[in-house]
């Protein structure tokens, strides 16, 4: 999406515009952009599309990485960027590889380090959550891709704020305020707003952004939202994998389950018998290696 498209949508949303103004949030990265023209084509050229991905070691060894992860169910196992391409199709392809850019494009350090890998924990319990459930309109590929996505926006304002880190943690044990808010009265924007612009910026598709705006709102997956069905299975199922995933590797808990738990739970249609199910096959999940 082109900062003027992005600045469009902004006009309606006056958190959405601030941040964009205060707040430096990345650009598409040349190589993303490149690819993602490439597969919007009509007749998309894949041996072009295999040598744009094959000149970035990294990107490469990432998406055959990706695409052959034991937690997805392929016809077969990928031996070249031109098979991933294939396997996956174009549309998932670009999602994984933006996935994976997106850790490349902030400096790694101890704190972000454990911040790529509980998103990629979380995103792989997407993944098995949506194969598990088999609720219809939630593909594996695509959970995955949000999961990874939906809190995009913290790096991006822990870059900015030097408290930040400080307002992470107030947010996260307010057993009253609604997460956004709470950042909101510190810093005066939240990490949705942020990865939504991110996540709009970078071409993600429409459900995959309004889902990450909304993604600590209860009135978003509560009865009668108005959002898309899909937006509302993302929030869903990510506030349920990260609440797996804080209980069974003994993580603290934050105040997000108790606060949107049952509406989760409600949307995925999942009761109270399947709970200790799914608590104990996640364990197998979250340790096994990718």
């Amino acid at each position: 999406m082109t900062d003027e498209q992005l600045k469009f949508h902004a006009k309606s949303d006056p958190l959405l515009e601030r941040s964009l103004l205060e707040v430096d949030i990345p650009p598409c990265p040349e190589i993303l952009v490149r690819i993602i023209a490439e597969t919007r084509k009509d007749e998309p050229d894949f041996n072009k599309l295999t040598d744009l991905i094959s000149a970035d070691v990294a990107l490469a060894a990432g998406l055959l990485k990706a695409t052959n992860s034991p937690f997805f169910i392929r016809p077969q196992r990928a031996r070249s960027v031109h098979d991933a391409l294939s396997i996956l199709g174009l549309r998932v392809a670009s999602h994984t590889i933006a996935g994976i850019v997106l850790r490349k494009a902030f400096p790694d350090s101890p704190s972000m380090i454990r911040f790529w890998d509980a998103s990629a924990r979380t995103a792989r319990l997407c993944a098995w959550l949506a194969m598990k459930l088999d609720i219809p309109g939630l593909n594996p590929d695509d959970a995955f891709t949000y999961g990874l996505f939906h809190d995009c926006g913290i790096p991006v304002l822990i870059a900015r704020f030097p408290n930040y880190k400080d307002v992470l943690g107030k947010a996260n044990q307010d057993t009253e305020t609604e997460f956004t808010m709470r950042e909101e009265s510190l810093v005066q924007t939240n990490h949705a707003v942020v990865g939504c612009a991110l996540a709009q910026r970078w071409w993600l598709p429409e459900d995959m952004y309004v889902a990450i705006l909304h993604h600590h709102q209860l009135k978003a997956i509560a009865d009668g939202s108005d959002l898309p069905r899909s937006s509302r299975l993302f929030i869903a199922t990510t506030q349920f994998a990260e609440h797996i995933v804080q209980e069974q590797l003994g993580l603290d808990l934050t105040q997000e389950w108790p606060k949107l738990g049952p509406a989760c739970l409600r949307m995925l249609k999942i009761d109270e018998d399947d709970l200790a199910f799914l608590y104990e096959e996640a364990k197998q999940v979250l340790s096994t290696p990718d």
